[in-house]
């Protein structure tokens, strides 16, 4: 039972990335549809991340209140009506309010199932869990430029709608699956321990806490900045043709799902900690090979390393935080990370757009090296807080694990 409720998780998880990268797919023609002007866009993803931010923070009071069986049935059913109230919106005022409950929806998905992952299964489970997410984020560009070879955007929305809907109702169905894993685990002895809600003022006073909310705010920094300025870069500081240059937002994405398939399979020999420090070294690594003097054919290889580097991070770290802060106190702790991470996606990556466009994209790697060099600094601080020696894991064989 364990396992199916492991695979429901997993198809969860491709429901909550469907969205994320619709809106992208689809503006260049809604908003010509719609008479919009393009910056619209941005206003649109900005209220999503505002209510996810909210959701993740309020997270820990509703699924200890509620369950995480019936806070994911009900968020993804959140989200897919959202979706569909997209596909029929007349106008910007109508896609403004149905982007609140799509924030709403999203953050409390990401929350309740990332902390239960973290505290009923192993390390390479989490970083499966987001790779599911990595198929989410590339089923729903696929589906709407299907619709869009053959109809309108509303078509896209329509067919995610029906995706998404599958997904709530075969988490609506598994429902009572919860209650039987938990008597399962309770009988071969893993008790649950009481879950306990704690205030993010209260939380983020805590040094351990805020370290951990700046490797996340960081990290997810870096996957905006290459998400959104990875093109500029490469068409203003290094000459790239402007068709070839977008085709390298996918170089990057190949990179991060393939570093967390790979650390999937590695979690079964190396511990989370020893897998987040080695990405951050690749990622390090990827920004000074983009920020020497070498030909702009080696600009993909980069691209492709920082992703890979960074992708162990978010999963990894994810699965620590019951281990550094205590399990009754994890579910908390996870919403105050996402909404660090959500802060840094909508805050740092338009921030680099200003600084970029006053000074110049060559900027691209700079601001790269400078965020991976905060993550691995919160990052070693945090652990050493916590006790770890990175020399004392060095001398371990590969397949020891703590």
């Amino acid at each position: 039972m364990t396992i199916v409720l492991l695979v429901v998780i997993y198809v969860a998880f491709v429901g909550l990335g469907i969205p994320d990268s619709l809106l992208g797919a689809a503006w260049p023609a809604m908003h010509a549809d719609l008479g919009l002007p393009v910056s619209m866009g941005s206003v649109i993803t900005m209220i999503v991340s505002c209510g996810t931010i909210v959701s993740s923070l309020a997270s820990a009071a509703v699924i200890n209140r509620f369950g995480t069986g019936r806070v994911t049935a009900f968020s993804t059913t959140l989200t897919a009506l959202a979706l569909l109230g997209f596909a029929l919106a007349p106008n910007i005022a109508w896609l403004c309010a149905l982007a609140i409950p799509l924030g709403l929806g999203a953050g409390s998905i990401d929350t309740a199932l990332n902390n239960y992952v973290a505290l009923h299964y192993k390390a390479t489970h989490m970083n499966f869990l987001h790779c599911a997410y990595g198929v989410g984020v590339t089923i729903s560009p696929f589906i709407m430029s299907v619709a869009l070879s053959a109809g309108t955007w509303r078509e896209g929305y329509l067919g995610a709608t029906a995706c998404q809907a599958a997904i709530a109702l075969l988490t609506i169905a598994i429902l009572p699956l919860w209650g039987k894993v938990a008597h399962v685990q309770e009988t071969q002895g893993e008790k649950d321990v009481e879950p306990r809600t704690e205030s993010p003022l209260r939380l983020v006073r805590r040094r351990d806490v805020r370290l951990a909310c700046l490797v996340f705010l960081a990290s997810v920094a870096i996957e905006g900045i290459c998400n959104t300025w990875c093109t500029s870069y490469l068409v203003g500081a290094r000459g790239m043709g402007a068709g070839e240059a977008a085709g390298m937002v996918t170089v990057y994405y190949v990179g991060v799902t393939a570093g967390r398939f790979l650390s999937g399979v590695l979690a079964n020999r190396l511990s989370s900690k020893q897998l987040v420090g080695l990405g951050q070294a690749i990622t390090l690594a990827a920004a000074l090979v983009l920020l020497a003097p070498l030909p702009v054919s080696a600009a993909p290889a980069g691209l492709f390393l920082v992703g890979f580097g960074n992708s162990p991070l978010y999963p990894n770290m994810l699965h620590l935080t019951p281990r550094l802060f205590g399990r009754e106190l994890s579910q908390s702790v996870i919403g105050v990370q996402m909404a660090a991470s959500y802060v840094g996606s909508l805050a740092i990556a338009p921030l680099f757009g200003v600084v970029g466009q006053a000074f110049g994209f060559w900027l691209f790697p700079v601001a790269l090296l400078v965020l991976g060099l905060v993550v691995t600094g919160a990052f070693l601080v945090l652990m050493r807080l916590k006790g770890w020696r990175p020399r004392e894991y060095a001398r371990r064989a590969l397949g020891s694990r703590r």
